[in-house]
């Protein structure tokens, strides 16, 4: 598993790539380092999105789950909704306006996990903030 480090709204975090997933962690991490904003979700209760329109990753389906875990982290290839990335930092249903949705788990936060109550508040009430991801 490799490790990759997350700077977001001034908080960092470390996490692991998911084995089960293994096309979802080849291609993003062909991205890195990568930088976007992150904004809270709308639907999905307790989680931040980044929202990527109609980005290709060029994978599909792997691991995927519409039940995140605190600190999971999911790509949502696209299809029902828009192409997405998805961190849960309390209780989260992944869905969007056309209902439920499922998202790669790629990503597992294994560093920092204490912070994200406070980016997922700080995103919620001062809007969008920086996000890098970075291989360690």
């Amino acid at each position: 598993m490799a490790r990759i480090g997350i700077e977001a709204a001034g908080m960092r975090f470390v996490a692991e790539t998911n084995p089960e997933a293994p096309k979802t962690v080849a291609a993003f991490t062909r991205l890195l380092p990568y930088r976007q904003k992150i904004i809270h979700v709308r639907w999905s209760g307790e989680g931040c999105w980044i929202p990527l329109g109609d980005f290709e990753l060029g994978v599909g389906f792997e691991n995927h789950t519409s039940h995140p875990s605190v600190g999971d982290i999911l790509f949502y290839p696209g299809g029902y909704s828009e192409t997405e990335i998805i961190l849960a930092y309390g209780s989260c249903s992944f869905a969007s306006k056309m209902g439920p949705l499922a998202g790669n788990h790629f990503l597992t936060i294994v560093e920092g996990k204490e912070q994200l109550r406070a980016l997922g508040n700080k995103v919620l009430w001062q809007g969008a903030q920086d996000i890098a991801f970075e291989l360690l």
